[in-house]
């Protein structure tokens, strides 16, 4: 028997299924909940920066900036000033290169 007989059929896409793939679309954002009362003061600080830096590296990306060593903390003010974020710390632009850091 040849080969491209026992071939199985490749799983069907958005071109060749017989019924659409439904996407999610139009994107519409989490609700926000309030953070849990009772931690100490240091985990709402660690847990705000984490999400501003996820934010940047998010706007990082999308703007072209891939590797770490290319986001500066220049490069990351300016484009924490870009999206409407406060400036971020020394801390929080060596956050953002972490994360752009074990993105891949």
């Amino acid at each position: 028997m040849p080969a491209a007989a026992l071939k199985s059929k490749p799983l069907p896409t958005q071109s060749t299924v017989q019924h659409p793939v439904l996407l999610d679309l139009p994107y519409a954002p989490v609700v926000k909940h309030t953070l849990p009362p009772g931690r100490p003061r240091e985990w709402y600080v660690t847990h705000n920066r984490r999400l501003k830096a996820m934010r940047l590296a998010i706007a990082l990306l999308d703007s072209g900036v891939y590797m770490p060593n290319q986001a500066r903390n220049e490069t990351i003010r300016s484009t924490a000033e870009v999206i409407g974020v406060h400036p971020p710390s020394d801390t929080t632009c060596h956050m953002v290169r972490a994360l752009m850091r074990y993105s891949r």
